[in-house]
């Protein structure tokens, strides 16, 4: 892979965790409160129905069901835990509880891909928490019991998720936007029946309300999932896993931005502690790596071979040979 193919793809990725770190102002400012079912389920099942309608393709055999698996880790479970963080912690806080994410994905990995564990890798995910850490661990963090293990299984989910995603791939003919609307749709029907049955409907929605359910669905869902599954085909678990660090640094600069919260300078030494995990991650291209390695540098290039020498095309006639070498020579090239 290229290395501006690289980063083209990786910068195109990161855009989904950046939408997914509004997540947390949206939800505490503008959905209705106490509701994380309600607020899972109607950013995933309607724009995963879109997505079908354009696509108008359903899976077929083994599909329904690894659909269903895929549809549960990455949506409906993924997102229902993390609307629960969301309400019981403050967003830095459960961003950090999220933050354990990549490391799942680097022993998942290990385990279901057969990838390598490296020291560079093992050190890229030890900063990223360090750097979430710093960014999120304010004096006035709190540590609610519920939001932290809801985070941690949201965390576990998606990573899970992200691996088999890897795994099983695509199906041959289906197209990015039909994959994804298969996910949204079978995680937004698998939380259907629990909010009706475990929160049921408010009884008022305002404006307000109906604004930061629409840019979930649209914005959250429809479009930032699209962009974070094709990153996933494209680029290694672990990589896209790492640019999940970008919803923590963007929760905090909206809270920065619009909430008017201080930065400390440990929160920005936080971020640049992220921004660096990021860079350690990434996928280094192949075929530089190949090149390293059969030429070190400050060699000198090997000689070429000398060419074969030259045939005859077509019999020399017997008129014009030379004559037979004397006895006792062994000259073996060609005649001459």
């Amino acid at each position: 892979m290229k290395p501006d193919r690289i980063a083209a793809d990786s910068a195109l990725t990161a855009l989904a965790p950046l939408v997914w770190g509004s997540t947390y102002l949206v939800t505490t400012e503008m959905l209705p409160p106490d509701r994380p079912l309600l607020a899972a389920t109607v950013r995933a099942l309607p724009a995963g129905l879109i997505l079908l309608a354009i696509g108008r393709t359903l899976p077929r055999g083994s599909w329904w069901w690894r659909a269903a698996v895929l549809g549960a880790l990455n949506i409906g479970a993924f997102l229902y835990l993390l609307f629960v963080a969301a309400y019981h912690l403050p967003g830095g806080v459960a961003a950090l509880v999220m933050a354990v994410q990549p490391t799942v994905v680097l022993v998942l990995s290990a385990l279901l891909l057969k990838e390598r564990i490296t020291a560079l890798h093992a050190t890229a995910c030890a900063l990223g928490i360090a750097g979430v850490g710093l960014l999120a661990l304010t004096p006035r963090a709190g540590l609610d019991p519920v939001g932290v293990g809801a985070g941690l299984l949201g965390a576990l989910s998606m990573a899970s998720g992200i691996v088999l995603t890897k795994r099983w791939g695509r199906p041959p003919g289906v197209g990015l936007l039909t994959f994804t609307g298969w996910q949204l749709s079978f995680g937004g029907l698998l939380l259907l029946p629990v909010t009706l049955i475990g929160e049921g409907l408010p009884g008022a929605v305002s404006g307000r309300n109906l604004a930061g359910f629409a840019y979930l669905g649209i914005i959250g869902a429809l479009f930032a999932y699209a962009i974070w599954f094709r990153g996933v085909e494209r680029l290694p678990a672990l990589t896209v896993s790492m640019l999940g660090f970008a919803s923590p640094l963007a929760a905090t600069a909206l809270g920065y931005l619009v909430l008017h919260e201080t930065l400390s300078p440990a929160q920005l030494a936080g971020a640049l502690t992220v921004v660096a995990a990021v860079v350690l991650a990434r996928p280094r291209p192949a075929g530089n790596a190949r090149r390293r390695r059969r030429k070190p540098p400050g060699a000198s290039p090997a000689p070429a071979p000398a060419p074969p020498p030259a045939r005859a095309s077509s019999p020399v006639p017997a008129a014009t040979r030379a004559p037979a070498p004397a006895a006792g020579r062994h000259d073996s090239g060609p005649d001459t």
